[in-house]
């Protein structure tokens, strides 16, 4: 056939794109493999105990016997879509995912939750938490995921926050003989400058090699708090910066709505998830860090499900309680389905009766489209997968992994099973491989 462009020009100029190609493709690597909760929970590094997160299922399921014993109740409670055989699979999954797997990830806070104590306070339960956290990897207490929130990298609070953290490792490392808990991360809060960053990474490439720990084994977060965090100086946003320097650490972006709304003088009265600067700042996040391998996180509904009565209860106050309850998980459950569908798929939680409110809102967005979603993905991947048997080019990979992680996401988190997954005629193996290129190169083999 006839070309018009000499071969040598063609080369050449492709050529020069090559360096540029390349680190655009290391900067966006697209999202990783890895399980991201569904939740964060936060409690108070003057609270933690090795068995905090066992507790905390048990005040779930004790929440959600009171309030739904039954998933009728449950339904109508967070306005559930969908019919009663779909709340009944809801109802029966939370109630399996709150003695399984109460609690996913959990925070220990030495910021808000813990507020400004005297040092030598805080240098106590800085030790006396990593203490906790080394008994709870020995005896098998800890969720899958785990980490600290130390404070701010502020003129005000940095040294303070240096000597959390050096604490906190240092005497968890010595505990456990150089061990640290599966997906433990350091979150740093309220960052507005990459500096912050580059000097806490200083910090734990110091901690690293004082400890005998292999490079980048200590893993950072990093939380969007302030409006400063979305839009600086001249103009731009900060955020890639921020994440260039994590160097390679960061495995999240959390968004503190609070402080974010107190940091654009919203009144307190409005201070809330669905907010339109709240969802302005998240877009911001998203168009920004998408396709970077940093998984993004919500914030919390602060409208805690606590009655006002205590102990014995006439049935006038029960059914008072009930009310504030239902009103308070309805309420956090149209934030987290918010979330969900603009596409933030972890939050934070801050109270035991808010779990049944997560997995519950969660488990019924990934189950009220499955069907659809089971055909859509095998037609997909047959479609795929012949393309590469013929030989020709399939070039839509990113389309089919962000199919596969919609379903492990609800598989990770006991949505659905593996049965119903398998549906979509995956073998446990490919879903295993997290993996869509993976899938396709296997099937090619075949």
């Amino acid at each position: 056939m006839p070309t018009s462009l000499d071969p040598s020009l063609v080369a050449s100029v492709l050529g020069t794109l090559t360096a540029a190609n390349r680190a655009f493709e290391a900067a966006y690597p697209g999202e990783p493999a890895t399980r991201q909760p569904l939740h964060t929970v936060y409690g108070g590094g003057q609270l933690f105990s090795s068995d905090t997160t066992v507790k905390l299922g048990q005040l779930a399921m004790r929440a959600l016997d009171t309030y739904a014993p039954d998933a009728a109740t449950l339904a109508e409670a967070l306005a559930l879509p969908g019919d009663a055989e779909l709340h009944q699979v809801v109802y029966d999954r939370v109630v399996a995912k709150l003695e399984r797997e109460p609690v996913e990830d959990f925070r220990i806070d030495f910021e808000d939750g813990f507020g400004n104590r005297p040092d030598d306070e805080e240098d106590m339960h800085a030790e006396r938490a990593a203490r906790e956290v080394a008994k709870g990897m020995r005896e098998g207490t800890l969720p899958p995921f785990i980490g600290i929130r130390i404070k701010p990298f502020t003129e005000e609070l940095k040294a303070r926050s240096a000597r959390t953290l050096d604490i906190f490792v240092s005497t968890l490392l010595a505990e456990t003989g150089g061990q640290l808990p599966e997906n433990f991360v350091i979150t740093l809060p309220k960052v507005p400058i990459p500096e912050q960053v580059d000097a806490f990474v200083v910090l734990l490439d110091a901690l690293e090699q004082a400890h005998g720990l292999d490079h980048g084994t200590l893993k950072m977060e990093f939380m969007v708090e302030l409006t400063q965090t979305i839009l600086g100086e001249g103009g731009y946003s900060p955020l890639p910066s921020i994440l260039r320097a994590c160097q390679g650490r960061c495995t999240g972006a959390h968004f503190g709505t609070y402080d974010y709304t107190a940091s654009a003088q919203i009144t307190a009265a409005h201070q809330v998830m669905d907010h339109p600067a709240c969802d302005f700042a998240k877009h911001v996040m998203k168009n920004t860090l998408a396709g970077t391998g940093v998984f993004l996180s919500d914030g919390a509904t602060n409208v805690m499900p606590v009655g006002p009565h205590k102990g014995e209860l006439t049935e006038a106050q029960a059914a008072e309680n009930r009310a504030v309850v239902h009103g308070a998980w309805r309420l956090a459950s149209s934030h987290i389905r918010h979330s969900l569908e603009g596409g933030f798929f972890q939050g934070w939680d801050l109270h035991p009766a808010q779990l049944p409110v997560r997995y519950a809102t969660c488990f019924a967005f990934y189950l009220e489209g499955h069907a659809a979603a089971s055909e859509r993905l095998k037609n997909f991947i047959d479609k795929a997968a012949q393309a590469t048997l013929v030989g020709d080019v399939f070039d839509d990979a990113a389309t089919g992994q962000g199919l596969l992680n919609t379903f492990l996401r609800a598989l990770n988190s006991g949505a659905i099973t593996l049965d119903e997954v398998a549906e979509t005629g995956l073998t446990l193996e490919e879903i295993q491989s997290r993996s869509f290129v993976q899938i396709l190169k296997g099937r090619r083999k075949i």
